[in-house]
């Protein structure tokens, strides 16, 4: 694929969840998927399916609780084939299975108690890509873990170092169970998430609906390895390999932005920081993600130069999942006689969408 209007075509047939990968890949970023309680197992499912026949990476899903350790986190986010670990675009063998939950929980932990398992350890390999279900419920300690292993594809643990691929892509996979993430992710992880995206159960899933007879009940669950079947092979037109990656970002570096548009996006990063129901999360870094993933947008469009929609598009994804809701307490107008009810009532029906509703009614530029 050689032109713009090659990848133009190629992105119409993705699905959300597929464009979201891709757009993280392309610029080696991390992202978020939301969902809902009774589809999140589904959706790990899809994004690992996805990993495997679209982008040929090696995937992991991580099942995350509020009970999970840091020995369970450094064992489950490894992979036992050092090979394949190396190799993340070669194609994966055949007809391998899928593990069980309850096989590699109790494998990994029964390795971290033996005396041997030092030197296992050393010698493994983070998977390509982690899924990590209802990762918001983790330790604090273990976030800060993972967004060492995010920022320096490198981990240093008293059973020795962990190195992840240099594409590594971390996908924290929560549930949106209102319109603000409860318990919150660290602040810290949470500002290198490029994007965020919600997937609602009426999507579907195409990958895993094209797979149902693969997997049986129990299978592609914590710590599971994903690789591709017979019938996944067959479909090699929609496979996304790096040199395609590349050529994205290429494609959005070369976007030109012209002076209204930099100012309408300055405008709309100074209205969400100004907002009276916004308490924090609109970060240097969060203005700087928002400029990429928006050149990046208008490159999958098949455009060299940013527009007024993509910008707002870019302002949906980039800023959803950093907003930090004020509380009636905290608004700055109580230092001036404002009464706290009245606070309250103005604040009570703010929320992200509607936060950035209003900020994107800003007239744009022509």
């Amino acid at each position: 694929m050689d032109d713009k209007g090659d990848i133009t075509s190629l992105v119409s047939d993705l699905s959300d969840l597929e464009v979201a990968l891709l757009l993280s890949l392309a610029v080696h970023e991390h992202c978020l998927i939301e969902t809902t309680d009774d589809c999140i197992h589904d959706v790990a499912k899809e994004l690992a399916l996805i990993c495997s026949n679209i982008f040929g990476r090696r995937c992991k899903i991580l099942e995350c609780s509020s009970a999970t350790s840091f020995e369970d986190f450094y064992s489950e986010v490894l992979v036992s084939d050092v090979s394949k670990a190396n190799a993340p675009y070669s194609r994966p063998r055949k007809g391998a299975e899928s593990l069980s939950t309850h096989h590699n929980t109790t494998e990994s932990r029964d390795r971290t108690r033996s005396p041997g398992f030092r030197s296992v350890f050393g010698n493994k390999k983070v998977a390509d890509v982690l899924i990590a279900k209802n990762f918001n419920y983790v330790d604090e300690g273990i976030q800060i873990r993972a967004l060492e292993l995010m920022r320096s594809k490198r981990l240093n643990t008293h059973h020795g170092p962990i190195e992840a691929p240099p594409d590594f892509l971390f996908v924290p996979l929560v549930v949106r169970r209102s319109d603000q993430l409860k318990p919150r992710l660290n602040h810290h992880l949470n500002d290198h998430l490029i994007l965020s995206h919600f997937h609602d159960p009426m999507d579907g899933y195409v990958h895993l609906e094209e797979n149902t007879d693969s997997f049986s009940d129990g299978q592609l669950s914590a710590s599971s390895v994903v690789r591709k079947s017979d019938a996944q092979l067959k479909n090699q037109n929609l496979a996304v390999d790096q040199e395609l990656l590349d050529q994205i970002q290429q494609l959005s570096n070369s976007v030109s932005v012209g002076a209204d548009i930099i100012r309408y996006q300055q405008d709309i990063v100074v209205f969400l920081r100004l907002s009276r129901a916004v308490a924090g999360g609109i970060t240097a870094r969060s203005n700087m993600q928002f400029t990429k993933l928006s050149k990046l947008l208008a490159s999958l469009h098949g455009v060299d130069y940013l527009t007024p929609s993509i910008v707002a598009l870019a302002a949906r994804k980039a800023f959803r999942h950093r907003i930090v809701l004020a509380e009636p307490e905290d608004d700055r107008s109580l230092q001036y006689g404002s009464d706290i009810q009245a606070v309250t009532k103005v604040l009570a029906h703010a929320t992200p969408d509607s936060i950035l509703d209003g900020v994107l009614a800003l007239e744009p530029p022509l």
